[in-house]
């Protein structure tokens, strides 16, 4: 998957621990999931959308899709790096686009979309604030 060079891209690192490996010595699938999940998180913390300022405002952003592509095998001890970037915002739903790398080799790649929803999980209006802060209204 190419990192786009029209938007804006964070980036995460994590270090792969012992427990997190299957009893091929390798990183179990569901961990991957984990580590994007954390890079999605660092990124709206650092944009200003913190789960925690979100929950305070009465919002929630609820996976609804996920697509994974697995293509190299995460090992103990590796330093994986995240890229992550929302490709598109619409009215209650984004896409968000990451690619996971080891010195420069991809490893999985991920397609999440993520409704806006209300404590309650219903759905609400994206606010542009939002879009604009994850690079959609530039």
């Amino acid at each position: 998957m190419e990192i786009p060079d029209d938007r804006p891209v964070h980036e995460t690192s994590v270090k792969v621990r012992f427990y997190e490996l299957d009893p091929y010595d390798h990183v179990n699938h569901t961990n991957y999931f984990s580590y994007f999940e954390t890079a999605r998180i660092e990124l709206l913390t650092q944009r200003g959308w913190g789960l925690d300022l979100m929950k305070e405002q009465g919002w929630q952003l609820v996976v609804v899709e996920a697509h994974a592509r697995f293509l190299a095998a995460a090992r103990y001890g590796e330093e994986l790096v995240i890229h992550t970037w929302v490709e598109s915002v619409g009215r209650v739903r984004s896409t968000w686009q990451q690619t996971m790398a080891r010195r420069g080799e991809e490893v999985a790649w991920l397609t999440v979309a993520a409704a806006f929803t209300d404590l309650a999980g219903k759905p609400r209006r994206i606010p542009r604030e939002f879009a604009e802060s994850m690079g959609e209204l530039q």
